[in-house]
């Protein structure tokens, strides 16, 4: 019997995986599952796994097309956006994104996002009970990726439901009801882009911080038009989903410890430092990728080539090896060496951006809310991948 068996995961695993995290990392680092695929844990291997490009790829085509169907629209999406490609794809898009996401443009931002987040504390001022995920932390990201990629705010409606089917695929075990909607969800957030891709096409932003410009003008140097289309949807999804995480688990997280509060509230100063604890305690992203391209070896065991590895993000961020007391909250750690953003060349791009909005979301609901309340009713996603709520009812008493 295996330790974690992610198609069948323990009762109560997706509120709490760490105790089944703690047996990962104490006695099974190399996890092997029922479909052959190994479940790695302990935080030098995955620095190990994302650091080496050349036994370790991202190209998950092999893998998905069994998974989705070599014709369906969730492989076409997942095969061709920035996250499960290697070079000269990554390499391509990777350039556009960072382009746009530098300090200059992301300081430019910053006035803009913190008229956002004040916008939507007067509108929860004006309620008793509000739910912090719809309410607050999830319409942060939609509008900041809305705004890099220049959407229509009035249009922006279906993406938080387009994103969470997209995202959902990626679970290790699928519905036929959970494919057809990630299926439909591709097909409809590409029917919705086009319109609006040929309008840019005649109207070109400025591509200092339009990224759908920077995109289309990519794609005369090699981005196709599927991988424009499908990128844009990355983009949209993998702001939108992490970064809504963050923001929620980060209350969730300092009304579980009421005495961590009180220390960000008597020292605002350490919210740089708390967030990246947040990251690491709270991972938005818990399961990464690679597959291996050669037989390789670790604790012992050799891995066959053609391996599917499971990456398990949020247990090698409470690797003792690596983090002192590591199931402790502590606001002021440092170093805090955490994977929330993978690692290597696939680093996450959006990580000074996402840093950006959890501090000032973070940051500036304290200062308005210091003695909110989270309620009875909070939801889990429910999924193995992301870790976040799905709904986190509260009372503000600001």
């Amino acid at each position: 019997m295996t330790v974690l068996d992610l198609t069948d995961p323990p009762a109560g695993f997706h509120d709490d995986p760490y105790p089944a995290y703690r047996h990962l990392l104490e006695d099974c680092p190399v996890c092997w599952q029922p479909d052959g695929s190994v479940v790695l844990s302990r935080h030098a291997d995955l620095d190990t796994v994302y650091r080496d490009t050349r036994r370790f790829i991202s190209d998950k085509r092999d893998v998905f097309g069994p998974k989705f169907g070599p014709d369906s629209p969730l492989y076409e999406h997942h095969t061709t956006s920035l996250v499960f490609n290697d070079p000269p794809l990554h390499t391509r898009v990777r350039k556009v994104m960072v382009g746009a996401m530098n300090p200059r443009a992301l300081q430019q931002m910053e006035p803009g996002l913190i008229r956002l987040v004040d916008s939507l504390l007067d509108a929860m001022a004006e309620h008793a009970e509000v739910e912090l995920i719809a309410d607050f932390a999830g319409a942060i990201p939609i509008e900041v990726i809305g705004n890099l990629l220049d959407i229509p705010r009035d249009e922006r409606g279906p993406l938080r439901d387009w994103s969470l089917a997209i995202l959902g695929a990626l679970e290790p075990m699928l519905s036929d009801a959970e494919m057809a909607r990630g299926n439909r969800a591709v097909t409809e957030f590409k029917d919705y882009l086009r319109h609006i891709i040929e309008d840019r096409a005649a109207n070109p932003g400025d591509p200092e911080t339009d990224v759908l410009t920077r995109l289309m003008q990519a794609e005369g140097e090699g981005l196709t038009e599927v991988e424009l289309y499908q990128n844009c949807i990355f983009i949209l999804n993998a702001g939108h989903e992490t970064t809504t995480n963050l923001i929620g688990s980060a209350l969730w997280l300092l009304d579980r410890h009421r005495d961590k509060r009180a220390e960000l509230l008597a020292s605002p100063g350490l919210i740089g430092t708390a967030v990246d604890e947040f990251l690491r305690m709270e991972s938005p992203n818990q399961i990464g990728n690679r597959l291996t391209t050669q037989d390789v070896e670790f604790h012992g065991q050799t891995i066959p080539a053609g391996t599917d590895l499971n990456l398990m993000i949020g247990a090698a961020n409470r690797d003792p090896r690596v983090f002192d007391d590591p199931n402790t909250l502590r606001l002021e750690r440092r170093p805090n060496k955490h994977h929330a953003f993978a690692g290597g060349p696939h680093t996450c791009v959006g990580l000074t951006l996402a840093r950006m909005e959890g501090r000032i979301a973070v940051e500036r609901f304290l200062a308005r809310f210091p003695d909110y309340e989270i309620t009875d009713g909070a939801v889990r996603g429910g999924r193995l991948r992301f870790r976040g709520f799905a709904r986190l009812p509260a009372i503000l008493k600001g």
